[in-house]
């Protein structure tokens, strides 16, 4: 089905709003926990992030950080031997995963072996379906010693490393509060979910989709992001107006609808015991893409990807289950979730 046929999700839009202020914690709690029940997903609007904010990162994205290729090819300059010896710490056998550079045409991922929990077969099969044609930069807190971070050469973006810093820790602020929204629409106690996520081990990425034939992408010998589920504990996602963000629909499997940009949205989703929807979503030729020389846009998006303390069990959050919807998923660590998940990915 091609995308102007497919009808347009209906992810509900809440004002965050009179969360923030406290007039109205309830009923904004209600309806995020409906959208999330219905389809998975939901639209924040007032959420916490200035506008003047997300306009400075998306710069960042789409005028520096991720240009770098190009600025490196012109120059006759390898990138990868520039940051080589930055991949490579920690050096071989020491038990750290390194966060990825996702540079086009070169991916770097570091897994010790012990973490090889999927056979190398299966992972080959994940490798051989149609290819994301991506760039993508990623860091998180500068403490976190299993997946340090990995910064350009001093020097070579002045001022980056400080943007992306401040911005993981202002999306960290609005985590936390769409998890108290999250608790109360549960029926839980505010604060519920905060004591799961004491230590911020969550990833700020910065997207680049650079532009390519739109026939490639509807043949699927391409694609922006295949088909996914996200699995920390909630996904935060900023996104240009360029589009092509779909989610399935919850009632006929492997069928798509667009989830538009909404101007000023925070699209934000979760999943628990599937009762909270964790919903399957792709970005592929948004509608509006079919250009004169059949290429699509370039896309940029900044998610956010929010993960519980590695040492909590993961279990069916009260409120997804009881006698009649018993538990579809055994406790397992976060770490060890996260790992497994990783790894059938990567």
């Amino acid at each position: 089905m091609s995308n102007e046929t497919l009808p347009t999700s209906d992810i509900q839009i809440v004002d965050f709003g009179p969360f923030l202020d406290g007039s109205d914690k309830r009923g904004v709690a209600d309806k995020i926990v409906s959208s999330f029940k219905q389809i998975g997903f939901v639209y924040l609007m007032n959420h916490g992030i200035p506008a003047e904010r997300s306009a400075e990162m998306f710069q960042w994205v789409g005028n520096s950080a991720l240009k770098l290729t190009s600025r490196y090819d012109r120059e006759d300059l390898d990138l990868t031997n520039i940051l080589v010896k930055a991949i490579l710490r920690p050096a071989h056998g020491n038990k750290k995963i390194l966060r990825r550079i996702h540079h086009l045409g070169r991916t770097t991922e570091v897994f010790p072996p012990r973490l090889l929990i999927h056979p190398l077969y299966a992972i080959a099969e994940q490798r051989a379906q149609a290819p994301d044609v991506k760039e993508s930069f990623e860091c998180g807190r500068e403490e976190d010693e299993l997946q340090p971070n990995i910064w350009l050469p001093d020097g070579t973006l002045p001022g980056f490393k400080e943007a992306c810093l401040d911005f993981f820790w202002l999306c960290h602020e609005v985590e936390l509060n769409i998890l108290r929204a999250l608790a109360l629409g549960l029926g839980l106690a505010e604060g519920y979910f905060l004591q799961y996520h004491t230590v911020p081990d969550n990833q700020l990425r910065l997207l680049h989709y650079p532009s390519v034939p739109i026939q490639a992408l509807e043949a699927e010998k391409i694609t922006r992001i295949g088909a996914h589920s996200d699995f920390g504990s909630i996904t935060l996602l900023l996104q240009d107006d360029v589009g092509g963000l779909e989610v399935e629909d919850p009632h006929q499997a492997g069928s798509f609808c667009p989830a538009p940009p909404v101007p000023g949205a925070l699209v934000v989703n979760a999943g628990s015991n599937d009762t909270i929807r964790s919903t399957i979503h792709r970005v592929r030729a948004p509608r509006q893409s079919r250009s004169a020389d059949g290429m699509t846009p370039e896309r940029y998006s900044i998610p956010y990807f929010c993960c519980a303390d590695f040492g909590t069990i993961v279990d069916c959050i009260p409120g997804t289950w009881d006698d009649e919807r018993p538990k579809k998923y055994e406790p397992i660590s976060a770490q060890e979730y996260i790992m497994k998940r990783m790894l059938s990915t990567y």
